[in-house]
């Protein structure tokens, strides 16, 4: 086995349960809940296994003087999406521009499963993977290195006790602010009223990010060319209006 399979395998192992109630908080970053669902089919694994070790980035040593260069030829310019799920998003985005690296975030076992497959089938090559918290991602990225940070249908972890659980917080602003290069982006999507508040609160208070929002219409409505994800589909089926939030970075 592959030391990047190895070591999903025993993050997934020390995940089990972590989505109770009372679940002990992830010990290195931002990360909390369940890593692995159903059983991966044969396939899937082969994928783990084979392809993620040659997409996966390995932040045990320092970071690179930029991250364009993770890509072959380097990136015009290098976007992070935090919690991709199923990756139909950072699929469609990877497609749109070529010439951009993308970077998916995702510890959880079956969506990084999902979207190798979906690499795989479109010979993508313009995606890295990191299986594993986006807090210790965004510590180790160089500064100014990224120009797009999408957070979108993050868990919202909706009792009062476990706010704190939520990725938006203080210190996930500022490390984003320092990670984002001047004039970059960060873009929220969620249908949970109380987290869009949260987040507009923590961004508001923020000296390193301005909301892009001049009228209603440009937080009610996706941005041109987003792809809606299948969890974006089912709330809206379900009567949810999801919030689209864009901030910049400032300075």
């Amino acid at each position: 086995m592959t030391d990047v399979a190895m070591s999903i395998t025993n993050k997934d192992s020390a995940g089990r349960g972590a989505s109770s109630d009372d679940g002990a908080p992830h010990p290195h970053g931002s990360f909390f809940g369940r890593r692995k669902g159903h059983k991966l089919r044969a396939h899937q694994a082969d994928l783990i296994e084979q392809l993620l070790p040659r997409l996966a980035l390995d932040i045990g040593g320092p970071s690179p003087p930029d991250l364009a260069g993770l890509f072959e030829p380097p990136a015009e310019a290098v976007r992070l999406e935090i919690g991709f799920g199923g990756g139909e998003h950072l699929i469609a985005e990877a497609q749109a521009f070529p010439d951009t690296g993308f970077i998916g975030c995702e510890p959880y076992v079956n969506g990084m499963a999902k979207i190798l497959t979906r690499i795989e089938a479109s010979n993508i090559g313009n995606i890295r993977l990191f299986a594993g918290d986006a807090a210790e991602l965004l510590a180790w990225a160089p500064a100014r290195s990224l120009a797009r940070i999408d957070l979108i249908h993050p868990d919202p972890w909706p009792k009062r006790r476990h706010w704190k659980r939520r990725f938006v917080q203080d210190a996930s602003v500022a490390a984003m602010a320092r990670v984002l290069e001047p004039g970059g982006e960060f873009r929220f999507v969620s249908d949970i009223d109380d987290y869009c508040a949260w987040t507009l609160a923590h961004l508001a208070r923020s000296p390193d990010f301005v909301w892009t929002a001049e009228r209603a219409a440009d937080w009610r409505e996706p941005w041109t060319d987003y792809t809606m994800t299948r969890y974006g589909a089912k709330a809206e089926r379900e009567g949810r209006k999801a919030a689209y939030l864009r901030f910049r970075r400032v300075g």
